[in-house]
């Protein structure tokens, strides 16, 4: 019987579909920062203030960085692309990061 249905799950395309969607969703789960979706708008809202590119905001969004060396280092088009460089550039990083975090206390 195990192995009739290993067969038919292997050959259904919507079993695989089912798979597939089972564990992304286990992924997000784990990965996932943010409970709630307020939290996630507000994230979203607070970093398209600072112009970034949408690459550079689900990174920074996601992976809630603790320093600017770890933003950067993770995210270096923040330093390559000429918006936050310098002195007045780290503190906009420094900002973003005291941002999220702020986001992330209160939720």
């Amino acid at each position: 019987y195990e192995q009739i249905q290993q067969h038919v799950s292997e050959s259904d395309p919507s079993s695989q579909v089912s798979q597939v969607f089972e564990k992304s969703l286990q992924y997000v789960k784990r990965f996932s920062r943010y409970k709630n979706p307020d939290a996630v708008r507000q994230v979203r809202k607070t970093l398209s203030r600072y112009g970034l590119a949408e690459f550079e905001l689900c990174t920074l969004g996601n992976l809630c960085q603790d320093t600017r060396g770890e933003a950067t280092a993770l995210v270096p088009s923040l330093k390559s692309g000429g918006r936050f460089v310098g002195k007045a550039g780290n503190e906009k990083i420094e900002k973003m990061l005291t941002d999220l975090s702020l986001i992330k206390k209160l939720e």
